[in-house]
């Protein structure tokens, strides 16, 4: 009994880890942390990364390689706009949602996880989208979005609207 008790602490700390908000982050991954336009919050990371979060949005920093910087994002809800050089190991910076990964190389985008879909959009530079199931993925370019459902229908790439892209980016505050 005390084992399975353990245990659910362990997993509710695993749960509770994954469900941050935009005003509390490990300090550990080399970021810092100030308030910015439209009630969002500016993360400034080694490695001249940039993560403009929306305010009450439930995201988790990742360090996959465990080398103290940031290199992804598990985002539940709400949106992030992130900009990401280009990495010199080749490690693709990573937003992971439920139903998706956006995975990128040095560039300016947009995840937004709002219930059961997920929607990217790729500001400068090319971002590959793919399903966390499974299935072919896409290639995003400049002015490009992508809806991500948990169906198995194949992903379209569309050339975003001005209405669409502003609503998106005012929720960000830029």
């Amino acid at each position: 009994m005390q084992a399975f008790t353990r245990a659910s602490i362990a997993i509710l700390a695993t749960i509770m880890a994954c469900l941050g908000t935009a005003s509390a982050q490990p300090a550990d991954f080399g970021c810092t942390s100030a308030p910015s336009p439209a009630q969002t919050r500016t993360l400034t990371c080694q490695g001249g990364v940039t993560i403009v979060v929306e305010n009450e949005a439930q995201f988790t920093l990742l360090d996959r390689d465990r080398n103290g910087r940031v290199d992804g994002i598990s985002l539940l809800s709400k949106a992030v706009f992130v900009s990401a050089p280009k990495q010199k190991s080749g490690r693709q910076f990573q937003v992971i949602t439920p139903q998706a990964i956006a995975a990128v190389r040095g560039t300016e985008w947009a995840v937004d996880a709002e219930g059961a879909k997920t929607s990217v959009f790729v500001q400068t530079g090319r971002v590959g989208v793919r399903r966390v199931a499974a299935g072919r993925g896409v290639v995003l370019g400049p002015g490009e979005g992508v809806d991500v459902d948990a169906t198995t229908t194949p992903l379209q790439v569309r050339q975003w609207g001005a209405p669409r892209i502003a609503a998106l980016m005012a929720r960000l505050g830029r």
